[in-house]
């Protein structure tokens, strides 16, 4: 990655954590409460994305050990809030938040969010190199940053602005980059995602969501 897009990356990193802060603060709220947030991701989230964060369904992204912050954001732009321009459209994901209160939301995050991730591995050994390629130094000559910067080497994320991508599911974020790139997804603060998936091809794509999973 060259040093004008690093410092690009950088500097919009910069106002996405200032952003994520200011939506995500809520001096009324009190501490979550991770026992109460099982109970009700037994009850309303455990179906999809396991008991214990850790989905078996390939197309429903894993939730252990995601920071509590971004999982607590995802659930309100799900509710379509704080801003109607970040809402996220998901039919199923609207009816399961329509029940929480943001009380549940955010006891549901810090429960999610001390669970172990299962973890994957990579599985088309033919794609890793230009995964990793791409994860770690982009595609300068096309404007595709390196995926790393915001998300860590590891893919452990960057809490609470970045969330944590290693181990999740291929099909998953392959989904969601496709999403991004199609503008369907637009729940970025700065647009960062939208921007970085725009000039990924398909291939570039799977590679990414395969390497991704083999990262712990």
């Amino acid at each position: 990655m060259n040093v004008r897009m690093a410092i690009a990356v950088l500097a919009a990193a910069a106002m996405t954590s200032l952003a994520f802060a200011e939506e995500a603060k809520s001096p009324q709220a009190a501490q979550p409460d991770p026992a109460k947030g099982r109970e009700k991701a037994t009850q309303v989230c455990g179906a999809c994305h396991g008991l214990d964060g850790n989905s078996l369904i390939p197309q429903n992204p894993s939730l252990a050990g995601q920071g509590a912050d971004y999982i607590y954001k995802q659930l309100m732009n799900f509710k379509g809030l704080p801003k109607k321009d970040e809402a996220r459209n998901n039919a199923v994901m609207g009816a399961m938040v329509a029940t929480l209160t943001e009380q549940d939301m955010r006891d549901v995050a810090a429960y999610f969010s001390m669970q172990t991730p299962a973890g994957r591995a990579a599985m088309n050994k033919a794609s890793l190199e230009l995964g990793q390629s791409i994860w770690r130094g982009g595609v300068a000559e096309r404007g595709i940053p390196a995926c790393a910067g915001c998300h860590s080497p590891n893919g452990a994320g960057i809490p609470a602005t970045f969330p944590r991508l290693a181990g999740q599911s291929p099909d998953y974020t392959d989904a969601q980059l496709k999403a991004w790139r199609s503008g369907e997804r637009a729940n970025d603060p700065n647009k960062m995602m939208r921007m970085g998936a725009a000039n990924l091809n398909d291939r570039e794509i799977a590679a990414l969501a395969d390497y991704i999973a083999g990262l712990h």
